[in-house]
């Protein structure tokens, strides 16, 4: 039985059309009836909890974030392993403490990363406390969203990466019935991560009769928000504003994506429709909804590829000032003009002393003239004597032999190093590259996990870069990959010394598909920096994408 606190809170919640329910309205109505009848009651309320508090002589309260409906929840501090985490409170004696224990503990065994993890669930000292992890680095896409709508690329990315993750927790009977901007939630890595999953319904006491239908309407619903920036109901929500329908009253169908925002991506503008509760209808298709999660990766999926968007230079700065020069010059300002010095002349030579120049100037003639006389008198000699005959010709030199062209066999490679021009932060695994060409099939390079085969669709690619030292003639490749990899042969131009930045500084030679793969250039090719470009990647056993390179040789 809920206390008088939990009714107000109760009406401060934000709930969408698909997951109102009246249950905290009988609540409170109920509780409000007994006090006026003059009942007396105990409320099942948790202790008095507030910032320091310890719980299980390990966990440090911090910040309270929630308080509703009987149950808290807090950033606090895991003193033992020194991190932040998130907490879930309610009293033992609860009428949701069961439901919530249960969920808590079905989700830490699904141990999918892409939602955010329950670290332990137990019941202790009266209470019932969830713990899961914290992100710091992680930002709601409500708050995302105050800034503006996501481009096209990001949102495919969002869309595809939730409709995949929830496809494998309906696979286990696990249902989110609570997705919205706020429990959706952008990593700094570019990733989306789901936070509460079965654990914030239950918490709520939120079920459904069809719980796919009902978390494919809440995906459609974020799928439209990221297209918008607009809440497609009546009302706003999270901090954006609601949608009227195409007619006066009309709540039951909004207006596409396309009808609010000029410029929207069609494609995921009539999927978004599909996916919330409108009989998929829009102007442009009449496709029938989708009523799973999998039926919504499966359509994504068959879009044509959509590019990222093109850098904007937003982060150029200001004049700086070359060596030769002092200071530095702040964004924005304009250097102070000099005026032009003229070139300086350089300065005469001295006159020399007057007697002694013109003996000099008379000392400089009389050898000139005595030269003149001298070859003049040489000449003559020659020509009344004749030429004496000239030398032979030395022997024509033996025609050079041509060298023998270099024998086929491995090429050795000077250098490795990470190639990931789309990425952001500090690279995949760089320090693990060298382990690429050492010869031990036991160890390997590997990139970071991805929520697709396509690296979630937020790059074309990554690769390794191998320096050759100098120049030198390259037939092909050998790639010994674990699971079958897609991977490009690329070599830059032999013109090219120094270690290329760009993708478009290496051309393609040969690509294929597999776990050992052999690329050959259909005739040598001179380079000294060799690309091994992987495009598509292999699943592993934990479901997510990850390239994994054990071996590469190069070979003239």
């Amino acid at each position: 039985m809920a206390e008088r606190s939990t009714a107000t809170s109760s009406s401060q919640r934000p709930a969408s059309a698909q997951h109102a329910t009246d249950q905290d309205s009988q609540e409170a109505a109920s509780s409000a009836a007994e006090e006026a009848s003059g009942a007396t009651t105990t409320p099942s309320s948790p202790p008095e909890l507030h910032s320091g508090h310890r719980l299980a002589k390990r966990y440090r309260l911090e910040e309270c974030i929630t308080r509703l409906d009987g149950f808290s929840s807090w950033r606090a501090v895991d003193e033992k392993l020194r991190r932040a985490v998130g907490i879930h409170l309610l009293p033992a004696t609860h009428e949701r403490a069961r439901a919530v224990l249960s969920a808590a503990r079905s989700t830490a065994l699904l141990g999918d990363l892409r939602f955010v993890q329950v670290l332990d669930a137990v019941e202790e000292n009266g209470l019932v406390h969830v713990i899961h992890e914290w992100l710091p680095d992680a930002v709601p896409l409500s708050t995302v969203l105050h800034s503006g709508p996501l481009d096209a690329h990001e949102v495919y990315a969002l869309a595809t990466q939730i409709s995949q993750a929830l496809s494998a927790a309906h696979r286990k009977d696990l249902a989110h019935l609570r997705l919205t901007p706020a429990t959706v939630l952008r990593t700094g890595s570019g990733q989306f991560r789901i936070r509460g999953l079965a654990v914030d319904a239950a918490l709520r006491g939120i079920s459904s009769p069809d719980p796919q239908r009902a978390d494919t309407e809440a995906i459609g619903a974020l799928l439209y928000a990221a297209l918008t920036q607009r809440w497609p109901y009546g009302e706003g929500a999270y901090g954006l504003n609601g949608v009227a329908g195409l007619s006066k009253g009309a709540r039951d169908s909004p207006a596409t994506p396309e009808q609010v925002r000029a410029g929207i991506h069609r494609g995921l503008s009539e999927l978004a429709m599909r996916a919330l509760d409108n009989n998929g209808a829009t102007a442009a298709s009449q496709e029938p909804p989708f009523t799973t999660p999998q039926e919504l990766s499966e359509a994504l999926a068959a879009l044509p590829r959509i590019p990222p968007p093109d850098p904007t230079p937003n982060g150029i700065t200001g004049y700086q000032h070359t060596t030769f020069q002092r200071g530095t010059l702040a964004a924005g300002r304009k250097p102070p003009a000099t005026p032009a010095r003229p070139a300086p002349t350089p300065p005469a030579p001295p006159a020399l002393p007057g007697r002694t120049g013109t003996a000099l100037k008379w000392g400089v003639s009389a050898l000139l003239i005595a030269a003149l006389g001298l070859g003049s008198w040489q000449l003559a000699d020659a020509l009344l004597k004749g030429d004496p005959p000239g030398e032979p010709a030395p022997p024509a030199a033996p025609p050079a032999q041509a060298e023998d062209p270099p024998a086929a066999g491995p090429v050795p490679v000077q250098s490795i190093s990470e190639f990931d021009p789309e990425g952001t932060g500090s690279g995949q695994n760089p320090e693990d590259a060298p382990q690429a060409i050492d010869d031990d099939p036991a160890t390997a390079w590997s990139t970071k996990n991805y929520y697709g085969p396509s690296f979630g669709n937020l790059k074309d690619g990554l690769g390794l870069i191998l320096d050759l030292g100098e120049p030198q003639p390259v037939s092909g490749i050998t790639v010994e990959a674990l699971g079958s990899t897609s991977v490009e042969f690329r070599a830059a131009s032999a013109e090219t010394t120094s270690m290329p930045s760009g993708l478009d500084d290496f051309a393609p030679i040969d690509e294929s598909t597999g776990e050992s793969l052999t690329l050959q250039a259909e005739e040598p090719i001179e380079t000294q920096f060799v690309l091994v470009w992987l495009t598509e990647l292999p699943q592993g056993n934990d479901g997510n994408y990850r390239g994994r390179i054990t071996d590469i040789t190069v070979t003239r």
